[in-house]
């Protein structure tokens, strides 16, 4: 996140031309695409469009530093023959245009074989993400994924402590894509999925909150922000609504 105060000189100018001077590694598609996510707040209030801005005014700018930067540096954790592992920062998505994907590409450009992501996370989680290096890598990796034969665990800190240090818990979801809400129910419901979330309390911190190891065994849109939040356990610092159905 970049926070910046506008200079007089840019006073009534466009914000796009603003954002441009000072990021020159920034890209029109990287932009427009952060102004549709509202990822801009001019003076505190979240942004969607290039506006007129005048001196004084405060920008944040919700983009990855390293996206903003002259180039990017893969931040590598472990390579060999046959895998890539990445450590991706937050605000990146893994794949589609100007993502982690992308960026690897690039600096993979001369190879036979450009690496391939064997799994995903989220664009606002941070973590390890396994590339494959050859087709025959990329086909045993997808299915050992598959096979639930390589293990995925997540750091979630949370409001709240549970009672139990270990529990594996079901329940299911539903996402209403025209209103971009997710729905959890202890029963099933039509339309719902049946969605398996376990955890294991690593941390009790004093002032109500827990570092929370979570495992899933179905990989659902937004499974673990909802399904904790649904259990009474919110992820600090999301934003999200989430919504119960009885």
């Amino acid at each position: 996140m970049k926070k910046l105060i506008v200079p007089s000189k840019y006073d009534g100018k466009k914000l796009n031309t603003f954002l441009f001077h000072f990021f020159p590694n920034l890209s029109s598609n990287l932009l427009y695409k952060t102004l549709r996510k509202k990822d801009i707040k001019i003076n505190g209030k979240r942004v969607s469009k290039d506006v007129i801005i005048y001196e004084n005014d405060e920008v944040l700018v919700f983009i990855a530093d390293n996206l903003l930067e002259s180039s990017y540096k893969l931040d590598i954790v472990f390579e060999d023959d046959n895998i890539l592992i990445l450590n991706k920062p937050y605000n990146l998505e893994v794949t589609g245009e100007n993502s982690l994907t992308t960026y690897v590409h690039e600096s993979y450009k001369s190879s036979c074989f450009k690496p391939m992501p064997c799994h995903r996370i989220d664009r606002n989680t941070t973590g390890l993400v396994l590339f494959a290096k050859n087709e025959d890598a990329l086909e045993i990796l997808l299915c050992k994924f598959k096979k639930h034969e390589i293990e995925k665990h997540y750091l979630a800190l949370v409001y709240g402590i549970p009672k139990e240090n270990n529990k594996k818990c079901i329940a299911y979801l539903f996402k209403d894509n025209k209103k971009s809400h997710v729905y959890i129910s202890d029963c099933f419901k039509k339309g719902y999925q049946k969605i398996v979330t376990s955890y294991h309390v690593l941390e009790k911190y004093d002032n109500n909150t827990s570092l929370l190891d979570v495992e899933i065994e179905t990989g659902k849109t937004h499974q673990i922000r909802a399904h904790l939040a649904f259990l009474g356990y919110p992820i600090i610092g999301d934003r999200k609504i989430w919504h119960k159905c009885y």
